[in-house]
């Protein structure tokens, strides 16, 4: 076997550490965009009951954003097995108590289906802000894209951009603001 062929069939049996960053990004649809890395569905050695997924990194969970009003209500489930032990908590309460939780379901939600969905959740680590421990960090070779660009503040716009951006109208030197 040659030797390119050799780092080919290599590249594809190892396991990849992948990073993504969840600012402003919806947990639901960043899972079922995660799933299939988390799964080994891009390696071309796919099979269902084969372990052959890659590692992924989530950073930023904690600067999550859910669509419309679903901070409000959103419920998640929680049954301690015990008598009367089932909870209900709404999705502001949980991000509240746990910056990780809200993202670590989705996935696992996206997931369902999959007889290894306990075994893949052991190979993606959430982390709720850009602190991630040097020992994971140095294993991370690739960055998944986000699915959507995450918003500038004004504030951070310079005050030239700002002076070269076409205006509707301009107020007259005159006006004042009340």
């Amino acid at each position: 076997m040659s030797l390119i062929r050799r780092a080919q069939q290599w590249g594809s049996m190892s396991r990849i550490w992948h990073i993504y960053d969840a600012k402003w990004q919806d947990p639901y649809k960043s899972a079922v965009y995660l799933v299939p890395f988390l799964q080994g569905k891009i390696k071309p050695i796919y099979a269902p009951l084969t372990l052959v997924g890659d590692h992924v990194v989530v950073i930023n969970s904690k600067d999550i954003a859910l669509r419309g009003d679903e901070w409000k209500k959103r419920v998640y489930f929680h049954h301690t097995t015990y008598h009367s032990g089932d909870t209900w908590t709404l999705a502001w309460e949980l991000h509240r108590k746990n910056k990780t939780m809200i993202f670590k379901k989705a996935v696992y939600h996206a997931l369902r289906g999959n007889l290894q969905r306990r075994h893949t959740m052991e190979r993606l680590h959430i982390f709720p802000d850009e602190n991630v421990p040097e020992e994971i960090m140095k294993n991370v070779s690739n960055q998944i894209r986000q699915l959507r660009p995450v918003p500038t503040h004004l504030d951070l716009i310079h005050e030239e951009v700002k002076e070269e951006f076409p205006r509707i109208m301009s107020y007259p030197s005159n006006y004042i603001l009340k």
